[in-house]
């Protein structure tokens, strides 16, 4: 039996891992700023729960999740940074006091995290983190370039990270996931109070009032977070997990676009040297 902290058990994909870690008799720390939100997980196994309020802005209430869950269960051996929402607009359109949001939520949020379980983990030595990213860090849609700003900073965090960790026993594992079945795409998502209208038939078309992919995205929550489960448990975490059929695709074909343009370029780009043979 291990113990989970999981941030953003309200809704999504961190609650259906919250249930999913109870029904695979494992103990679950689930954490959301309204605790009223998480009513109904782990009903069955209320040994196995433990709730508790969190906003990972606030430096305070950190330690506090952390402790409560170390002096309730011994000990926290995987923590899933989860909590997030998305956030629209153009780059031009996006308001300064929202995006600072975004990152404290999303980057320095997850490192708050990261730091108040690394301790206890390092005395261990054994432990995983696993932080969400998105598709989007990869795909880089217009009208997600703060989303995918901070998405990508994320995974550029994970990577030092788990380079930093794996000699002390302790893994990072980053997920990608594309389009799941969540409120990412309503009550979850965020967007610019300004609109740029000669922006409308790029980052405008995937405003909240032009989308209509809520409630149609392939994914369901349910198996993505059986997939993390999974991969956590083989003891072989990969670095980066991508989740999803069309997240999988998708990246297939970044990955063939920017190799081609790499193979385009290669001649210009390797001509930077000195020219002293070596």
């Amino acid at each position: 039996m291990t113990t989970w902290l999981i941030t953003g058990c309200s809704t999504g994909l961190g609650r259906a891992l919250a249930q999913a870690v109870v029904a695979h008799g494992h103990n679950v720390i689930a954490t959301a700023r309204n605790l009223d939100k998480l009513d109904g997980i782990g009903q069955a196994h209320p040994e196995q729960v433990l709730f508790a309020e969190l906003d990972v802005t606030d430096t305070s209430q950190v330690p506090s999740a952390v402790g409560a869950g170390i002096d309730r269960f011994g000990a926290i051996d995987v923590l899933v940074n989860n909590a997030g929402y998305g956030y629209r607009a153009a780059v031009e359109e996006g308001d300064d006091d929202d995006v600072r949001q975004l990152f404290a939520t999303h980057l320095f949020g997850a490192v708050s995290m990261i730091k108040a379980v690394l301790p206890q983990m390092r005395r261990r030595g054994s432990g995983t983190i696993v932080n969400l990213s998105s598709i989007g860090a990869r795909l880089t849609p217009a009208g997600s370039g703060y989303y995918a700003a901070v998405k990508s900073a994320i995974e550029g965090l994970n990577g030092a990270l788990r380079r930093e960790v794996e000699p002390l026993g302790i893994t990072a594992m980053v997920v990608e996931p594309g389009g799941f079945r969540t409120d990412f795409a309503g009550r979850s998502l965020a967007q610019s109070r300004t609109v740029i209208e000669d922006y409308a038939e790029t980052a405008g078309a995937r405003r909240k009032e032009n989308d209509n992919t809520d409630g149609t995205q392939p994914g369901d929550p349910a198996k993505g977070a059986q997939a993390i489960i999974t991969a956590v448990e083989s003891g072989e975490a990969p670095e980066l997990l991508v989740i999803g059929r069309d997240a999988v695709d998708n990246y297939r074909r970044v990955l063939t676009a920017q190799l081609a343009s790499l193979e385009k370029w290669r001649d210009l780009s390797e001509q930077t040297g000195f020219d002293d043979g070596r």
